[in-house]
């Protein structure tokens, strides 16, 4: 078996009787993606889709949204809680008989130990945690174990029970084995160092290996509190090329295929050994630019950028049945979404913003994009709309891993990436895209992506702020709303599509799971 994994994750060619075997394992899922996003496996430290989507399926956490009902927040690790009339105190009951992937017990204070790590090591995600007035000094006195199976969870800041519960569903509440971990601490690192290529989790699979841009291998925990998992082995085979992915599904080589073109998955339709399943999508593909840069910044020139994407042609033609134009920063059906699309392309407009702003003839522009589709293909359009109205793209094409790395750093001057809810509550992208409390380098706010174009905020910073404490569900929709349109017409951001993901399925695979948000996605339910 081991064998046959490692030959399917390289893409081997196997031969019975000299007979090429397209079938995969009857007891194994395989899986082509574009998995160059991975940087980690600590839940501390992942802030990527595909490395988001790996731990969700490894670590159970404190709180969850399950496969079988995506709409309701239910216990994870977290059996039962208690909120304080006041709304700071949050008591929680483990659940009973949990084990880890080693065999060790879940209790209480492994999850006291895992909130605490995300809060010491200061990694990118660690904002989630911060926003409840956790800090490295104090987090020790506000989580607390009251008991083997109970603890307590103290909140300084004013805000919403709801909110923190949804939070502690995020990749941040994830429980690790405390005992695993730090058994290989190194210099004070709470087990960082091997946790960023090993894992002790409780969910229902357990990594096996990792090899960058090769793939991944899992293994199914029979322990794991829903009962033993079907697929006994989860194989991600990295395959950046979408037309590649499509061969394999189709002659058989993997299960599933996760990035194909939506023209290509309309090419598959009366294919009778594969599905295409659709699942609307929570992520957003936006454009931003750098507020340091002096050009840029100036509002009319910003507004103008607005106006020279071409959201309708991309969404009609390579976009089509994958996107739908979306122009505020949470997504279409979601509770307090935006749905107001005021912007089209019109280049003469823009032409006139462009002069009023001091740029009758243009100005030149690097364009930092992902290298994998169809990111380029949207750049490309993006570079011959602006064009026409003297706006000169240079496109800066690399790995998703080496675009963030930029995007954290502030050094770009304008990028095209993509954004997915971290929890299911319009807090989560508000406090991304509409907040920024401190706009120094050295605050070093990486998940805050309003922070990563040095953008102030100074607008909607303490509205954000207001926003997550109000109680009234009538009038905290109402900020939302008027937080997105301010963002929408006076930002670094420009907003243009919302995601409707096309899975290839090979027939015989059912119960594969692909939730809103780039962390509801299910293998345990699988089955051939």
């Amino acid at each position: 078996m081991k064998r046959l994994l490692a030959a399917l994750i390289a893409g081997a060619v196997f031969t019975i009787a000299g007979t090429a075997l397209a079938k995969t394992p009857s007891n194994t899922m395989v899986m082509a993606m574009n998995a160059d996003d991975i940087i980690s496996f600590d839940p501390a430290q992942v802030f990527e889709l595909v490395g988001g989507e790996m731990i969700a399926n490894i670590y159970d956490r404190v709180t969850m949204h399950e496969a079988e009902d995506l709409t309701a927040l239910v216990g994870g690790v977290a059996e039962s809680w208690e909120v304080s009339n006041n709304g700071h105190t949050i008591n929680l009951k483990i659940r009973p008989n949990q084990k880890f992937h080693s065999g060790n017990p879940v209790t209480a204070a492994d999850v006291v130990f895992s909130l605490t790590r995300v809060v010491k090591l200061e990694q990118t995600p660690v904002f989630l945690l911060n926003q409840f007035g956790w800090k490295p000094d104090n987090v020790d006195r506000l989580v607390t174990a009251t008991g083997k199976m109970t603890l307590k969870l103290e909140i300084p800041e004013n805000l919403a029970p709801t909110l923190v519960l949804n939070v502690l569903s995020a990749g941040v509440g994830s429980v690790v084995d405390m005992k695993t971990a730090m058994s290989h601490e190194k210099d004070g690192d709470l087990g960082h160092e091997w946790l960023n290529t090993h894992t002790a989790g409780s969910g229902p699979y357990e990594l096996v290996s990792w090899k960058p841009n090769e793939g991944i291998i899992m293994k199914a925990n029979p322990n794991d509190r829903h009962g033993a998992p079907k697929m006994e082995r989860i194989v991600i085979r990295h395959v950046p090329e979408a037309a590649t992915q499509r061969l394999l599904i189709e002659k058989g080589d993997v299960d599933i295929a996760r990035d194909l073109t939506p023209d290509q998955a309309a090419g598959m339709a009366g294919n009778n050994d594969v599905r295409i399943q659709v699942d609307p999508k929570g992520l957003l593909k936006y454009l931003q630019v750098n507020m340091k840069d002096p050009d840029l910044s100036k509002p009319k020139v910003r507004e103008a950028l607005r106006y020279l994407v071409d959201y309708d042609g991309m969404a009609n033609s390579f976009l089509k049945g994958g996107y739908i134009v979306h122009q505020a920063f949470w997504p279409s059906g979601f509770f307090a979404a935006l749905n107001d699309k005021p912007f089209s392309l019109n280049i003469a407009k823009a032409k006139k913003l462009l002069a009023e702003a001091g740029y009758p003839n243009g100005l030149d522009v690097e364009l930092d994009v992902f290298n994998s589709s169809p990111h380029p293909e949207m750049a490309q359009s993006v570079q011959a709309t602006m064009a026409k109205a003297g706006i000169r793209i240079k496109i800066l094409q690399a790995e998703k891993k080496a675009v963030y790395t930029k995007h954290r750093a502030r050094q770009f001057q304008m990028i095209l990436t993509h954004w997915g809810p971290d929890y299911l509550d319009p807090h989560s992208n508000a406090d991304a895209f509409a907040s920024n409390p401190d706009n120094s380098d050295e605050a070093k706010l990486t998940g805050v992506i309003a922070w990563r174009g040095a953008w102030e905020a100074s607008a909607t910073t303490g509205v954000t702020a207001d926003a997550k404490t109000e109680l009234d569900l009538g009038k905290r929709e109402g900020m939302y709303l008027a937080l997105q349109r301010s963002v929408q017409m006076d930002s670094p951001f420009i907003f243009m599509f919302q995601n409707v993901s096309q899975t290839a399925v090979r027939a015989n695979i059912s119960n594969f799971v692909s939730g809103p948000t780039f962390d509801t996605v299910f293998f345990r339910n699988v089955t051939k």
